[in-house]
């Protein structure tokens, strides 16, 4: 079973950067699109952003392109979030998830693996 653990979540300043990290265990990593997701309280959890196994196509959601940055190392089992320019709107719990031999959905029913979620909260 596939198993993901966030971490590099907190307070920040609106303008400031945060990068999330998600580390995966127990699966062979490259054989996974990673995406990340984040939900905020009384919303619906939303698309960010998502890479494919091998790091050569990414795709992000309009709220954060020019700003966010998804990046994966296959040989840390990891996959990163830099995130820029934070706005008080990205406050949200950030989610990793792991689709096997997937390209890199915004759907979050494509995932089957999913982390416990990292807070991400931006000051105004």
């Amino acid at each position: 079973q596939v198993q993901l653990v966030e971490s590099g979540g907190g307070l920040v300043q609106a303008g400031g950067s945060l990068r999330l990290s998600c580390a995966l265990s127990g699966r062979t990593f490259r054989n996974y699109a990673m995406g990340w997701f984040r939900q905020a309280p009384g919303k619906e959890r939303e698309f960010v952003a998502a890479i494919s196994w091998s790091g050569g196509s990414t795709d992000y959601a309009d709220s954060v392109k020019g700003r966010f940055t998804i990046s994966r190392d296959n040989a840390k089992n990891t996959v990163y979030l830099q995130m820029n320019s934070l706005k008080p709107e990205d406050t949200a719990a950030y989610y990793c998830a792991a689709d096997y031999a997937g390209s890199g959905s915004n759907r979050a029913d494509s995932y089957e693996g999913w982390g416990q979620g990292t807070q991400v909260t931006v000051s105004s």
